[in-house]
């Protein structure tokens, strides 16, 4: 029957895909500062060639989370609306682990939020 079938295909789909996994590790894990204070939370992972690390926020409330921007080999992109208030830094180049970091320049009552790291490899 058709649900047979499509499982089937969607199964032979599947085996097709090569997953990797990569830790991704961030430091500090849990950041409390007084206001008007500066913060950089670092980001490192072990993958050699994955040369793209991105920076994003997830404020209280929202489930979304908004890009603020991302590091390539070590050309820093920054979404405009973060240009003042954050600042991506670091060296993905080369062999060797990979570390960047994200710089809140001056904390804020609406810097409060989520801050996720990711890597991946560069397109």
């Amino acid at each position: 029957d058709q649900i047979t079938m499509l499982f089937a295909a969607l199964l032979s789909l599947t085996l097709w895909f090569k997953v990797s996994f990569i830790f991704v590790r961030q430091d500090p894990s849990d950041i409390i500062i007084k206001a008007s204070s500066s913060i950089q939370i670092f980001c490192s992972h072990d993958k050699t060639d994955f040369y793209l690390m991105l920076w994003y926020q997830q404020t209280p409330g929202h489930t979304d989370m908004k890009l603020i921007g991302y590091l390539h080999y070590s050309a820093t992109t920054m979404e405009q609306k973060y240009k003042d208030d954050f600042k991506i830094s670091g060296d993905l180049s080369g062999s060797t682990a990979k570390n960047g970091s994200l710089m809140i320049k001056k904390a804020e009552q609406n810097s409060s939020a989520v801050y996720f790291c990711a890597a991946s490899k560069a397109q």
